[in-house]
């Protein structure tokens, strides 16, 4: 095992609460060295708000709600994905949302004459960018954030404009469905666009890097939690998204789940400066923070990141 440590001052330019940092090679089996100083977050109570670019000019809206069907609290696995029931006919894009167990939600567009194109996934101030499939539908799963957890599909063309300079709407839809397991759920999501490398890491109730406990997306093994990563990187500028989601299952598990955002250096992002923003989501209760930092030049490529702080431990009480 390698011994390579590199220590880094990260700059920032959002202010508030400083973040412990380090830097490692690329070896999951190894914690990072906390460094002082550096990174800074900005902490809201708030729901985070729409970004200022979601400016969309819906038609054809299709609003569908589903609530399932419960007995005791549910484990958290991610839901199968179902064909749909009818095939829709004309070109107007639909949206419906069915809640599953673990306060996840089965998100279902079709949009017959949009095949192929980009479409960008909004909830509760998070955005990914996903791609209809060759029949012009696309299935998902995607980490609630609300009790009433709305859903907004834009469709949107960059070939073309509109007379405002803008990309020419091609089509939207709206779903709604209400989660009632939202707050047995503590949730943890991070998002951001490009090729920034950011990963979620949670190490449960004392396991360390490569252990069974240690999530995260390329995980070998499962946890008691799961990771979900959101979003079509292929795409240009692509917004994605990882949420990391622990579900209040049993009442006597108690413990601390450590989390930490890792960010790999790669010659895609090294140099740049880079944002981010991450939630975290406690009995219901939604927070956010915004993060703006500098990646090492090209010469640390392969190596991580490692904020610590950056969002706070999950603290799991026996009930």
């Amino acid at each position: 095992m390698l011994n390579k440590r590199l220590l880094l001052s990260v700059a920032t330019v959002v202010c508030a609460l400083g973040i412990g940092y380090a830097m490692q090679p690329k070896d999951p089996g190894r914690p990072g060295i906390a460094a002082p100083g550096g990174g800074t977050v900005e902490s809201s109570d708030a729901a985070p708000q729409m970004p200022q670019e979601l400016d969309l000019a819906l038609t054809n809206i299709s609003l569908t709600s589903a609530l399932p069907q419960r007995s005791g609290v549910p484990q958290p696995a991610t839901p199968s994905i179902t064909s749909r029931a009818e095939v829709q006919i004309g070109c107007d894009m639909a949206a419906q949302a069915q809640a599953r167990p673990g306060a996840l939600v089965l998100l279902q567009v079709t949009a017959p004459c949009l095949r192929g194109e980009r479409v960008t996934i909004h909830h509760q101030g998070v955005m990914f960018t996903e791609t209809l499939d060759d029949l012009g539908a696309l299935d998902v799963v995607v980490p609630a954030l609300a009790r009433s957890a709305v859903f907004i599909v834009d469709a949107r063309s960059g070939d073309a404009e509109d007379r405002a300079g803008g990309a020419v709407v091609l089509g939207g839809a709206l779903a709604v469905v209400d989660v009632p397991d939202l707050d047995q759920v503590s949730r943890v999501v991070m998002q951001w666009q490009g090729d920034s490398g950011f990963e979620i890491h949670a190490r449960e109730f004392g396991a360390q890097y490569g252990e069974a406990g240690h999530v995260w997306h390329q995980a070998s093994e499962a946890g008691a939690g799961q990771v979900l990563r959101l979003g079509d990187p292929n795409q240009i500028a692509a917004r994605l998204v990882e949420a990391y989601s622990f579900a209040l299952v049993d009442p006597a598990v108690a413990g601390e789940i450590e989390i930490s955002i890792e960010a790999e250096i790669t010659t895609l992002n090294c140099g740049r400066e880079q944002t981010a923003q991450s939630l975290h989501l406690n009995e219901g209760r939604l927070t956010s923070r915004d993060l703006v930092l500098e990646i090492p030049d090209c010469s640390a490529a392969g190596d991580f990141l490692v904020l610590n702080n950056l969002v706070e431990n999950l603290k799991i009480a026996a009930k």
